[in-house]
């Protein structure tokens, strides 16, 4: 009698220790399913959310341990965090059907150029050797304008609407065809992040407006409000009027709900329509052991088809090119 009750009553802790180290397991992914879904990132999650397609991959592990321990509901609470999180993530490594577009191709480059100090001999080869038709640069300076216009930049793409500054505010936009209808806009992020726009002319094809994007990063807590404006200030998609595409450095994932919102309007993230989205566009950082993420996008009418993304190694800059070949209307 005394044997069965000590055993019972071993039963019943082991059953809590092990109920216990499930839920320890399960619950960071359920809680992090409970801000991605929603959309509630604030503070220093905006960061964190960054990570979630790896949040993802770990969130198949803990129904395994959940069912290996036989703990029904903390396995049933991590089935459906796991379902929820690939859900979201998943589809980005699949492509989506495109539009019927029998238009002109359109090759369109964008790199941020880490204050001036990218390798410009290898964005030109990588012009030259894709045939872009259109490049975005971010943080460009006059130092990298010259440079590149050196190394022939300005035969292969010889129409321009540029803003070079010292430093990171600085942007640009090269077509090989002609832009009208060009400006620079200010940004109110604590960088000063400046985006350069114009109208290029496509010939056989309709006119497409094209802005090279840089919203502010929130890479501390008191800049994420920044982060915030600047990406509610990105131009809307007009689908019911002209073509658009916003190329750039985003400091956003597809997690990031602002940037969902951006979407909303009309665009596509050309990377997420091509099975491309998964691929790291920025880190490690500085050397810090950081896995990559993927906040460089080429956003593009619904109208738009995409035909292909590549992502392209840059020497010297921390953010890896983002290569969209499209189709027009």
């Amino acid at each position: 009698m005394i044997t069965q009750t000590l055993a019972r009553l071993a039963g019943t802790r082991s059953g809590r220790v092990r109920s216990a180290l499930c839920w320890v397991v399960v619950t960071p992914g359920a809680v992090w399913a409970a801000v991605r879904l929603p959309g509630l990132e604030r503070g220093p999650l905006v960061q964190a959310l960054a990570f979630t397609p790896y949040v993802a991959a770990w969130s198949l592990l803990p129904p395994l341990l959940a069912l290996a321990l036989r703990r029904r509901w903390p396995a049933v609470v991590a089935a459906v965090t796991a379902v929820a999180l690939v859900a979201v993530v998943a589809p980005r490594a699949l492509g989506s059907a495109q539009p019927a577009a029998a238009g002109p191709t359109v090759r369109v480059l964008t790199a941020n150029l880490l204050a001036g100090s990218a390798d410009a001999a290898a964005l030109v080869d990588l012009v030259r050797a894709h045939r872009v038709d259109v490049l975005a640069v971010q943080e460009f300076t006059p130092a990298a304008q010259a440079e590149l216009d050196r190394l022939g930049l300005d035969r292969l793409l010889p129409h321009r609407q540029l803003n070079p500054q010292v430093g990171t505010p600085g942007s640009g936009l090269y077509a090989r065809w002609p832009i009208s209808d060009g400006g620079v806009r200010q940004l109110r992020g604590g960088w000063g992040f400046t985006q350069a726009y114009g109208t290029v002319a496509v010939p056989g094809g309709p006119a497409v407006r094209v802005e090279s994007a840089h919203p502010a990063a929130p890479y501390a807590v008191d800049q994420v409000g920044y982060w915030r404006d600047d990406l509610a200030a990105q131009p809307p998609a007009t689908p019911d009027g002209p073509l658009g595409i916003l190329a750039g450095d985003f400091n956003a994932t597809l997690d990031h709900a602002p940037l969902r919102a951006l979407l909303a309007t009309g665009y596509v993230d050309a990377a997420d329509a091509a099975g491309a989205g998964l691929r790291g566009t920025w880190g490690p950082y500085d050397g810090d052991p950081i896995p990559p993420v993927t906040i460089d996008h080429v956003l593009v009418d619904r109208r738009i088809a995409v035909r292909a993304v590549a992502v392209h190694p840059l020497p010297r800059t921390d953010h890896r090119p983002v290569l969209a070949t499209l189709a027009l209307p």
